[in-house]
């Protein structure tokens, strides 16, 4: 690999530089984006600038800018309209939700067209919003960065998708490196003349290209952009797949093989049902499924993954100084949350040193899951007890999280079920738990029960309270409190002790001493 580029000379003078410098201004701030992409136009409001940033209104509009655009060379007049009326409309959003300054930023369709200026141009007339319009490269690289934002460590293949254009980019060490831009997509692709053979001559023309620029890239490949996503879904169905989150999906080149093999067969209004997507984006799906299946034979990943992060997470990636962009998403997100809905703010690290001495031998994804499940431990209180362990898991499992792997997920809410309640027999979500061997389900039990019981640990201050001592050789369990503390230990808290024995397959003990 090589090394990565020269940072971008452009100026996002659009999002204050400081923001992310300024603690207050990180956690109160919003920022707004607009991505005027080939298919559909987007409006994204990330609520605070924070390393795990929250979508706090997010609406895309379909405008097919970029359709005709191979034939005529010129954007497609209706989806014109349409686009000036949605950017109208999303800068009123904006000012009503008191957001000073929008950036916008132009892709594919946009950048080709001899009118993609004169479009700015009224854009800019006809609602005041300016839109900078950028290079493939550029284009590659904003979403490499978008990756990265919810990818932790992340390496390999970017490879977004648009309307109009495809772009690639490799990410390693946190960096951004090659990157590549080609004229091909769904809608360059409705264009030719000559069916599949044509197309199909079109395609590997154009990622020969690429994979010459690119060079060799045999690591995971990450998919960006609507069409791949809906791909994901297709798999999702045909798979009978249980968990229906596409941000981190992962997929085998075999995996995607039968994938391509069942769209080519597949009724594709009923599939686009059971999908639940709309018809214009299926009626794309199958020319990029037809990118894909040249882009593995050329690339040959080792496995694939679907990225929900993209060029709009990147560009507010591009505003963060490398001190934030090093923080863990995922602990980060959890944090926030506890700090906005606990009802005992910070208590969440304390419970995190109380459970584990449980887990002497985790590794540091073990770890981070642990100390992630402590902090969301108490932040859905508010919620009806009778449902509370279901809708824990179910916000767990669901949530928009970055560096969550679907296997995680899954631990991280069976987790937060086994802290308000000891069984999961009989739910509803039974079908998700086969995403985990018997060992991470036995460790998320161990984990939740031990969580449910600290939680009944609270004293004031930072007085050192409850501490669990876990010998694995001789199976003792010790529960040890302080003696101003032991009243704590009641006849719940002894059976919730029991119950964490019985799931390590222990003797447990309490002692009351001033030796902690």
């Amino acid at each position: 690999m090589t090394s990565p580029p020269p940072p971008s000379d452009h100026n996002w003078d659009q999002i204050e530089p400081q923001i992310f410098f300024d603690e207050a201004k990180r956690r109160l701030s919003k920022v707004g984006v607009i991505d005027v992409g080939s298919n559909s136009v987007r409006l994204v409001v990330f609520d605070g600038a924070a390393r795990s940033p929250a979508y706090f209104y997010n609406e895309k509009i379909m405008c097919a800018l970029g359709e005709g655009l191979a034939t005529t060379g010129h954007l497609n007049p209706t989806g014109r309209v349409r686009a000036i009326n949605a950017i109208n409309r999303f800068c009123h959003l904006a000012k009503a939700m008191d957001i000073p300054e929008l950036t916008a930023v132009a892709t594919a369709a946009v950048r080709d067209a001899k009118d993609g200026r004169a479009f700015c141009a009224d854009v800019l007339q006809a609602t005041g919003q300016k839109i900078r319009i950028i290079s493939g490269k550029e284009e590659a690289r904003l979403s490499a960065q978008g990756v990265m934002l919810g990818w932790p460590g992340a390496y390999g293949l970017v490879c977004d998708l648009g309307g109009s254009s495809m772009e690639l980019a490799e990410i390693f060490d946190g960096k951004v490196g090659k990157c590549a831009s080609s004229r091909i997509g769904p809608f360059k692709l409705m264009d030719i003349s000559g069916g599949r053979v044509e197309r199909a001559k079109a395609i590997a023309k154009s990622i020969t290209k690429l994979a010459k620029k690119m060079g060799p890239q045999h690591n995971r490949l990450f998919l960006v952009g609507g069409s791949w996503r809906v791909l994901a879904r297709v798999d999702m169905v045909r798979r009978n797949y249980p968990l229906y989150v596409l941000h981190e999906y992962r997929m085998t080149p075999e995996s995607v093989a039968k994938t391509l093999d069942y769209l080519s067969t597949a009724n594709l209004e009923e599939l686009r049902k059971k999908c639940t997507v709309s018809a214009s984006r299926m009626a794309l799906v199958p020319y990029a499924a037809e990118v894909l299946k040249t882009l593995l034979d050329t690339f040959q990943p080792v496995d694939i993954a679907v990225s929900s992060y993209g060029i709009r997470e990147g560009m507010l990636f591009e505003q963060m100084p490398k001190a934030i962009r090093d923080q863990d998403p995922l602990i980060e997100a959890c944090a926030f949350s506890e700090a906005k809905d606990s009802r005992v703010p910070g208590f969440g690290l304390r419970l995190y040193d109380f459970v584990k001495p449980l887990f002497p031998d985790a590794d540091l994804e073990l770890e981070r899951l642990i100390k992630a499940a402590c902090h969301l431990h108490d932040v859905s209180w508010r919620a009806h007890p009778d449902y509370r362990a279901e809708i824990c898991f179910d916000n767990a499992t669901r949530a928009n999280l970055g560096g969550l792997k679907h296997s995680e997920r899954v631990f991280l809410g069976l987790s937060l079920m086994h802290r308000y309640r000891n069984k999961r027999e009989g739910g509803r979500f039974a079908d998700l738990f086969t995403l985990l061997s018997e060992g991470q389900t036995q460790q998320a039990e161990v984990l939740g029960k031990a969580m449910r019981l600290g939680a009944m640990m609270w004293i004031a201050g930072d007085e050192k309270c409850a501490r669990l001592h876990w010998d694995e050789n001789t199976r003792l369990l010790r529960l040890s409190l302080p003696p101003e503390a032991a009243p704590l230990y009641g006849e719940v808290a002894q059976a919730r002790l029991s119950s964490l024995a019985t799931s390590l397959k222990a003797e447990f003990e309490f002692v009351s001493s001033g030796k902690l």
